[in-house]
C-alpha cells in the first residue's frame, strides 16, 4: 500500500494518491491531472477510482479531465448531483482498491453532500481517514458556503457536529487523518500549517473536537469570526458540478505570445484587465499603466480569485521569461480560462517600446515615522484579525479582501500610506487604487514586520487565538 500526500501550497490544499496491488485511487485532485498519469504509469498501476470529498469551492478539481483520460470511475458522497457520468456512493458503501478497502462515511455540514473516505488496510483496521474540508487539523470547514433553500449556516454547523461526532470522533486515536487543506486556506478559520495528523491529537487540540461541547456551543464557535468567502467560490462550484475544458487546451490557446503593439490593442479593444505577476520590487520600479499587480511569489491565485469577481474576464498577462505556462495553469486551478496571451519579453519590451509607463513610490519604515509625525494618514491592509491583534495606533483598517468597501475613505489629494504584513498585499492594493485614479498613494516596503523594528507607536500585541 502506498498513500502520499501532493500538496499545492500556493492552494493549501493537499489531494492524494493511494496505491494498491496495481490499482490507484486519487482524492481531490487538481485540474491539471498528468502528474496522477505519470505516477499510476511508474507504479505499473491503474487509476481506478477518483474520490471526490464534496464540490470544491476554491479550485476547480481534476476529475472530470483526469476520468476521461483514465476512464476511473469518479466517486461523490450521498445528496450530489452532477452534470457528467459519476458514481453517488452510499452511506457506508465500501471500494476495493488492490488489497485494501476504502469506505464513504458520509458526513453533511461544510457542504450537504460533504463525504470522507476511511481507507482500511489489508487486515482490515481502520488506519487513515481522508477528511475533506469537514475535519482539518486545529479545525473544521465552514458552514456557510452552499447555503441553499431554507437551510442555513447554523444548520450546516448542526449536521456538522453530528457528523463529526458519530462518523469521525468515534474511530481510533492511531488513525491517521489527511486533510484536503492545511492553513492559508479560506475553507475554515484556524486551520494549521501541519499537513498530517491523528484523530487523537485532533480530539485533544481542535477546539471543534471538544469533549464536552454542546451542539450549541460547537454552532456558535464554528458560525463566529466568519468572513465572507472570495467571490470566485460559487463558480468553482459550478464549474467541478457541470464540468470545463481540458487544461490542456486552455493552455495550448492562452499561451500566446503578443508584441507591445498587440498587447496595447487587444487591451484597448477588449478591456482585458492588465495582470502583471512579477515581483512587487519590480513592479514599483516600473509597471503599465492601470496594470493589477498580483504577484506568482505569493498567494497568487486566492488572490485573484478574491479580487478579480468574474472568472470570464479576460486578461492580459505581464510575467517573468519563461513563467508564462505555470502562471496560466496556477490561473486555471481556479477557473480563469480567458487569458488571451501575454507580453513577449515581458516589461522590458514594453520599456523599449517607448510606451507610457507608471511607477509606485514606496518608502521605508523608518521614513514612514516622519510622515506619522505630521499627521499624515496611514491604512493597514492586513485581514482585520491581523489588525486586531496588533496595529500602529493611528492606521485604519482597510483590509485588501474588502478594499472596494473602504475606497471612499482614501484621501484624493493627500498623500497616504499603506501597509500590510510584508509588502506583497499593500503592492496589490496599491495596484488597485492607482488604477482607479489614486496616484498619492504610497507603499511602506516591508510591511508591518518592518515597521515593529521602528519606535512608530503601536498598539499591545493579543494573541489571535484569544481573539473573538
Amino acid at each position: 500500500m502506498k498513500i502520499e500526500q501532493i500538496y499545492t501550497g500556493c492552494l493549501a490544499q493537499g489531494a492524494y494518491y493511494i496505491e494498491s496491488k496495481g490499482e490507484v485511487a486519487i482524492i481531490d485532485p487538481l485540474r491539471e491531472v498528468q502528474n496522477y498519469i505519470d505516477k499510476a504509469n511508474s507504479d505499473n498501476a491503474k487509476i481506478k477510482y477518483i474520490f471526490e470529498t464534496h464540490f470544491h469551492a476554491d479550485f476547480v478539481s481534476g476529475h472530470v479531465t483526469l476520468a476521461e483520460k483514465t476512464g476511473a470511475k469518479i466517486v461523490y458522497g450521498p445528496t450530489a448531483k452532477t452534470n457528467f457520468d459519476a458514481l453517488i456512493a452510499e452511506d457506508n458503501q465500501v471500494f476495493q482498491l488492490g488489497d485494501i478497502t476504502i469506505t464513504a462515511l458520509h458526513t453533511p455540514g461544510h457542504t450537504m453532500e460533504s463525504t470522507c473516505y476511511l481507507l482500511k488496510d489489508k487486515e482490515g483496521k481502520d488506519h487513515a481517514i481522508f477528511s475533506g474540508d469537514t475535519l482539518f487539523l486545529g479545525d473544521v470547514g465552514r458552514p456557510d458556503l452552499a447555503q441553499k433553500g431554507d437551510i442555513t449556516e447554523a444548520d450546516l454547523a448542526g449536521f456538522l457536529y453530528d457528523s463529526l461526532r458519530n462518523k469521525v470522533m468515534t474511530l481510533a486515536d492511531d488513525v491517521i487523518v489527511y486533510p484536503a487543506h492545511g492553513a492559508g486556506s479560506a475553507c475554515g478559520k484556524n486551520l494549521s500549517k501541519e499537513t498530517v495528523g491523528t484523530i487523537g491529537n485532533q480530539k485533544e487540540t481542535n477546539y471543534a473536537l471538544r469533549a464536552d461541547m454542546s451542539k450549541e456551543e460547537f454552532i456558535k464557535e464554528v458560525t463566529d469570526g466568519l468572513l465572507p468567502p472570495p467571490a470566485y467560490f460559487p463558480l468553482n462550484v459550478k464549474l467541478n458540478k457541470e464540468g470545463y475544458k481540458d487544461i490542456d487546451d486552455v493552455i495550448k490557446t492562452s499561451t500566446k505570445p503578443l508584441s507591445a503593439k498587440e498587447f496595447e490593442f487587444i487591451a484597448n479593444e477588449t478591456g482585458a484587465i492588465i495582470l502583471d505577476v512579477r515581483h512587487q520590487t519590480e513592479f514599483i520600479k516600473g509597471f503599465i499603466p492601470q496594470s493589477i499587480f498580483i504577484g506568482i511569489a505569493g498567494g497568487f491565485a486566492p488572490w485573484v480569485g478574491a479580487l478579480i469577481k468574474d472568472i470570464n474576464q479576460p486578461i492580459l498577462l505581464v510575467s517573468p521569461e519563461g513563467k508564462e505556462e505555470e502562471v496560466i495553469t496556477r490561473l486555471s486551478r481556479v477557473g480563469f480560462d480567458n487569458v488571451l496571451g501575454y507580453l513577449e519579453g515581458s516589461f522590458e519590451t514594453w520599456q523599449k517600446s517607448g510606451k507610457e509607463i507608471d511607477t509606485l513610490e514606496s518608502i521605508s519604515a523608518e521614513t514612514l515615522a516622519n510622515k506619522i509625525e505630521n499627521n499624515q494618514p496611514v491604512f493597514d491592509v492586513r485581514k482585520p484579525g491581523e489588525y486586531a491583534s496588533e496595529h500602529i495606533e493611528v492606521a485604519e483598517s482597510t483590509p485588501l479582501d474588502f478594499l472596494n468597501d473602504h475606497i471612499s475613505e482614501f484621501p484624493k489629494k493627500e498623500k497616504f500610506y499603506i501597509h500590510c504584513a510584508g509588502g506583497y498585499r499593500s503592492v496589490i492594493a496599491a495596484s488597485i487604487l492607482k488604477a482607479r485614479g489614486f496616484h498619492n498613494v504610497v507603499d511602506v516596503a516591508g510591511g508591518y514586520g518592518a515597521i515593529k523594528k521602528t519606535e512608530i507607536q503601536r498598539t499591545a500585541a493579543v494573541c489571535p487565538s484569544t481573539l473573538k
